[in-house]
């Protein structure tokens, strides 16, 4: 048994992270993008002031850079002291953007701050607000920028409290899509006794096991298109006998959406736009009041399939979208379409299309002459210096991607009107 009490979990607050490449963005959106990061951060002290939690734990990267900039520290400093009033403790470790050996400011921490160091698994007590001993926190920062030692191997509970909370920045079973920093399994962390494993540096909030919990919160604010969604942290209620209830609270101020729409059954310019200011204010509702960055995807097959490869079309289409509210700002618009095509009767039909067709056929269930094709094509660009590493970092996508498009694109281009669907 337990006493009941309530915490907090966030993770990867990134203050202070650089928006780039938003040059056409307009000025008051652009104003607060740059400062979402700290608004997300005072929505978090927000939260858990309202919501009258015990305490917080946030799992590494608090800055966006090792030498995190002044503003950001004072701002950290200054949320930290609002939490200090209301009785609320944190506890803190850092991560491999903010490790313990970048360049920082001689500020002093309040009292209800605990910072883990990086020589060793610290734990401290963590008291509910009525004095009363809610559980043990561990954590260990980042020393350096680069930890691929699994640290979870040195994460041990301790006798003496009801209940234990591990603090780590790390990747656990090898998502390939952050850096492997203290790499470990899941199942190493299920058994090694703690009750909730509070994890940083996914920006994708997941929970992987329940019972033991273990958990990443995500990020509190989408930082870049590929961090699409609602972003913040977790509200976490553990009752006497133990059990725990997770509650996402939303903090980001500006979201990031990804949305597709298809072209079946649209015949011109007019009803497409029509229907993509319909999807973008859709869109504009999610958003909960906040301003939102969106990216269109148009999908499907229908008679706007060739005009849609013309670059000047899907430029004006995007204009004509940025004409509306400043506040659900359309800043990309990509075409995935393809024309409509009757595939099978270009099988065995005696013509340049179907001999076309059936050479990609073969190429396609042979990887290895695709390549030796595909190489050949691209062999003048590859001494051009950003085509070239853009086409070397690519590589292992051609055999599938670049194909599948070439065939679509010249076979559109090549049917005659009988062929394509009605």
């Amino acid at each position: 048994m337990t006493v009941p009490f309530r915490f907090i979990h966030a993770a990867d607050l990134h203050l202070d992270s650089p928006f780039r490449g938003l040059s056409k963005v307009p000025e008051t959106l652009k104003e607060k993008l740059q400062a979402s990061t700290f608004s997300a951060l005072r929505r978090l002290t927000d939260a858990a002031i309202r919501e009258q939690v015990d305490f917080i734990v946030v799992s590494g990267d608090l800055y966006d850079e090792a030498d995190r900039s002044l503003k950001a520290q004072l701002l950290l400093l200054k949320e930290w002291e609002r939490l200090q009033q209301y009785g609320i403790s944190v506890f803190v470790i850092h991560g491999n953007h903010d490790p313990l050996n970048g360049a920082r400011a001689e500020l002093k921490l309040p009292s209800n701050v605990t910072q883990f160091g990086a020589s060793g698994v610290e734990y401290r007590p963590a008291y509910c607000r009525n004095g009363e001993l809610a559980a043990f926190v561990y954590g260990m920062s980042y020393g350096k920028r680069h930890v691929t030692e699994n640290l979870a191997a040195r994460y041990t509970p301790v006798e003496g409290a009801p209940f234990h909370i591990a603090l780590l920045h790390g990747n656990v079973n090898g998502d390939s899509s952050h850096d492997p920093y203290a790499p470990c399994s899941l199942e190493e962390l299920t058994g090694k006794g703690f009750d909730y494993w509070a994890l940083g540096h996914i920006h994708s909030r997941k929970i992987l096991h329940e019972y033991p919990h273990v958990v990443y919160a995500g990020n509190i604010q989408g930082r870049n298109p590929r961090e699409t969604g609602p972003k913040g942290c977790y509200l976490a209620e553990v009752s006497a006998s133990r059990a725990i209830q997770l509650t996402f609270l939303p903090l980001d101020d500006v979201r990031w959406l990804d949305a597709g729409l298809s072209i079946n059954g649209l015949h011109t310019e007019q009803e497409l736009l029509q229907r993509l200011e319909e999807q973008a204010d859709r869109l504009a509702a999610e958003g909960e009041d906040r301003p939102v960055m969106i990216r269109l995807t148009l999908e499907g097959q229908g008679p706007l399939h060739l005009k849609l490869t013309e670059m000047l079309t899907v430029r004006t289409l995007l204009e004509q979208l940025q004409q509306g509210s400043p506040h659900a700002w359309v800043y990309g618009l990509e075409v995935n379409t393809r024309a409509e095509l009757r595939l099978s009767e270009l099988e065995d039909e005696e013509s340049f299309a179907g001999e076309l067709f059936r050479l990609t056929r073969r190429l396609g269930q042979d990887t290895e002459a695709w390549r030796e094709e595909a190489a050949a094509a691209v062999a003048p660009l590859s001494g051009h210096a950003k085509l070239g590493r853009l086409l070397r970092k690519q590589w292992d996508e051609l055999p599938e991607h670049w194909l599948e498009q070439a065939r679509e694109h010249v076979l559109g281009l090549l049917a005659p009107e009988g062929r394509k669907d009605e």
